[in-house]
């Protein structure tokens, strides 16, 4: 069944001859068609203000010149201008190939001359109804889509924000020990994370984690993730517990195939003692004063793929020049024009060469270089904290 037998096509009728109003309205009423008729151009752009329309049939000629038909003309360019997607047809008793060609050049979508043959002027009229409504749906549609865009646009950059707050260490004060962190994502929002705040009066939780997966998703998963572990952290619990926590808790609420890969550590800050579990994450690198660094590996499996899984817990001193770096693999897996991977190896000569740096600007200098080297092409994504022991 087409369009025009569920909906009469509502048609607008202009021509400043009464007669040969009344005999289209008669003609097109016997036809299913709903008309209102115009005498005048000013009366069209009226109507057509007033209610939608499926089709216009106007005449080129009004009172005011009945030779040229610039009138005419004039009007179906400010019809196209109240609504570019509403069909016209032109009649006029005479016609000239140039003015055919500048009525289709301002939208005119048929030609039909008087005296018309009602057969044809009707099979015209039907054929432009169900193009314009065809054209009406598609722009509606295109219009659906563009809001959508951009209401998911508004919600991602949210999102992104809230992601900024969740991850905030630039504020977090602990003593003897000075952090600096970055966050970058391949799009608007990402699954790594970083926190680190402190846990009762000497102590601090570090953690840097990564979702397997980008976007929106591993977002989703990672604010879980956050959440659960700001829940479970304490100062009596080390951090092997704290891994074999979240893992049950994972492992019963996320998707198949997904996992998190975790480092965390927890500082005695009067001690200046690091307990840290590994989850399946990139181990952190401990560069001492010397030059030389430490991988911190000890703990177990990524978080998430089995419920039964256990994890170690390792135990390190710290010392005054020290700097812990904690990263996800999208420091190191990034690439240059020529596929080679950034790597561990140049991460570690490039600490051992700048470890005396201080923390901000460690942080700052890793990552221009990482930067540097892929072209500013982050294909993951990408969070570093750097702490300095004092």
């Amino acid at each position: 069944m087409s369009a025009l037998a569920t909906h009469m096509p509502r048609t607008l009728i202009a021509d400043d001859q009464p007669d040969v109003l009344a005999a289209l309205r008669l003609l097109l009423k016997g036809a299913g068609f709903q008309t209102e008729a115009a005498d005048s151009p000013n009366a069209v752009l009226a109507a057509i203000k007033k209610r939608q329309f499926d089709v216009v049939l106007i005449d080129l000629n009004y009172a005011r010149d009945t030779t040229s038909g610039e009138e005419g003309l004039d009007l179906i360019s400010r019809i196209q201008g109240e609504d570019d997607s509403l069909p016209i047809v032109v009649m006029t008793a005479w016609g000239t190939v140039d003015l055919a060609v500048e009525a289709m050049r301002r939208g005119v979508c048929d030609f039909v001359q008087k005296p018309w043959e009602n057969s044809h002027l009707l099979q015209v009229l039907r054929a432009q109804v169900e193009q314009g409504r065809a054209r009406r749906q598609l722009k509606q549609r295109a219009s659906q889509r563009r809001t959508t865009r951009l209401t998911l646009r508004r919600e991602l950059a949210e999102a992104r924000l809230i992601q900024e707050r969740l991850m905030a260490t630039t504020d977090v004060d602990l003593e003897n020990v000075v952090l600096s962190s970055t966050w970058r994502v391949a799009g608007t929002v990402g699954g790594d994370y970083l926190a680190a705040f402190p846990i009762g009066p000497d102590r601090a939780a570090l953690c840097i984690a990564d979702v397997a997966g980008k976007g929106l998703p591993a977002a989703l998963l990672m604010s879980n993730m956050q959440a659960a572990l700001k829940s479970a952290a304490s100062e009596n619990v080390t951090p092997g517990e704290l891994c074999t926590q979240l893992n049950k808790l994972l492992n019963a609420n996320l998707p198949l195939n997904r996992f998190i890969t975790c480092f965390y550590g927890l500082l005695d800050l009067r001690r200046r003692l690091l307990q840290f579990t590994n989850a399946g994450h990139t181990p952190a690198l401990l560069v001492r004063g010397s030059g030389r660094v430490v991988r911190l590996n000890t703990g177990g499996c990524v978080l998430g793929a089995f419920a039964d899984s256990t994890y170690q817990q390792g135990e390190i001193d710290l010392y005054s020049g020290d700097r812990l770096v904690l990263f996800t693999d999208g420091v190191t897996e990034v690439r240059n024009k020529s596929g080679e991977e950034f790597g561990e190896p140049r991460l570690r000569q490039l600490l051992t060469r700048e470890h005396h740096r201080a923390a901000a600007d460690l942080q700052q200098m890793v990552m221009a270089r990482v930067n540097e080297f892929c072209a500013g092409h982050f294909e993951d994504d990408a969070a570093l904290m750097v702490l300095e022991v004092k």
